[in-house]
């Protein structure tokens, strides 16, 4: 079958020809197979994150550390527990990690420091993503002489060398009225945020720079929203990859000032343990029992390692033009 248009050009349209055709131009209710599934934001990012297989160990071993440590006084006997006939013993079925020259059980000691350092970390982290997030927003958003002067207090506070001042403040502790912080953990948490945030807030201001001249943000302050819900509501979610990123290092980066701090005897104090003080106790009987060094170290081996692997697995996984 044939039909002739008005140039005289005949177009061949028999059945052959319209098997031909026709499946080529089959409306999209003709489909064969189900239709393909839109990812949300929330499974691009956790199908990213399972692909980068340390981070997923290290999320792993992280879990592990935290619940252990979480669990410390429901699985272990008391830390601080004296035993004069069971001193410098080796590791055993009733002790795992042995004992130290008083008799305490080093197992409980080492998950009930992960417990302090581990808090350490997370209020110091807490602080400091409050003070940088704040002053990041602020600076990026409003710019100008607030930016400036925001940036300038931001230099001054990178000035400060960070070790020293816990030094200068542990010795302040031990040596006047302010003694009675001795066991606390409050005032170290505390510095260690105050003296972190800077480059959070660097991190922040850049990403408020950038978000702040898109059409979105022009959009709701044309339909009437104000600073503050610009702010939070528009602009802090499209920061939440490098805060989450830069979090997880601040975390990373606290416990080893704690943990560096405490073996120097500067930080929390005995009888309390933290993985630095145990370090610093166990450094006399390193020939011996090396198991008293060796536990201590490599916790802060894990947690550090596995919180880094885990931040470069956020990264990729909160990267925009990462592969999907």
């Amino acid at each position: 079958m044939s039909a002739s248009s008005q140039s005289g050009v005949s177009v061949d349209i028999s059945p052959v020809a319209a098997d031909r055709v026709l499946p080529l131009v089959a409306p999209a209710s003709l489909a064969v197979g189900p239709p393909r599934r839109t990812d949300t934001m929330r499974d691009l990012v956790v199908r990213r994150f399972l692909r980068h297989r340390l981070a997923v160990i290290g999320l792993i071993v992280l879990a592990v550390l935290i619940v252990s440590a979480l669990l410390a006084p429901a699985i272990t006997q008391d830390p601080n527990a004296l035993s004069v006939s069971e001193r410098k013993l080796g590791p055993s079925w009733d002790h795992l990690f042995g004992t130290d020259e008083a008799g305490r059980d080093i197992f409980a000691r080492t998950l009930h420091g992960g417990r302090i350092s581990l808090t350490i970390g997370l209020a110091a982290t807490l602080i400091a993503l409050a003070i940088g997030t704040g002053l990041g927003a602020a600076a990026g958003y409003f710019g100008g002489p607030l930016d400036a002067l925001l940036m300038r207090l931001t230099d001054a506070f990178l000035c400060f060398p960070q070790l020293f001042v816990l030094i200068v403040l542990g010795t302040l502790i031990r040596t006047t009225e302010l003694r009675v912080l001795q066991g606390s953990i409050a005032p170290i948490a505390l510095v260690i945020g105050v003296l972190s945030w800077m480059g959070l807030a660097r991190l922040v201001r850049a990403t408020f720079l950038s978000l702040k001249e898109k059409e979105f943000v022009e959009a709701a302050r044309a339909a009437g929203s104000g600073n503050a819900r610009i702010m939070l509501r528009h602009v802090l979610p499209g920061a939440v990859g490098p805060i989450v990123v830069q979090a997880s290092l601040l975390v990373a980066a606290s416990i080893l000032i704690e943990s560096g701090l405490s073996y120097l005897g500067y930080g929390v104090q005995p009888p309390t343990a933290t993985w630095g003080n145990l370090l610093r106790d166990a450094q006399p009987h390193m020939q011996q029992l090396p198991i008293f060094a060796i536990a201590p170290g490599m916790m802060i081996f894990l947690t550090v390692m596995s919180i880094n692997f885990v931040g470069d697995g956020l990264r990729d996984a909160l990267d925009p033009y990462g592969r999907r």
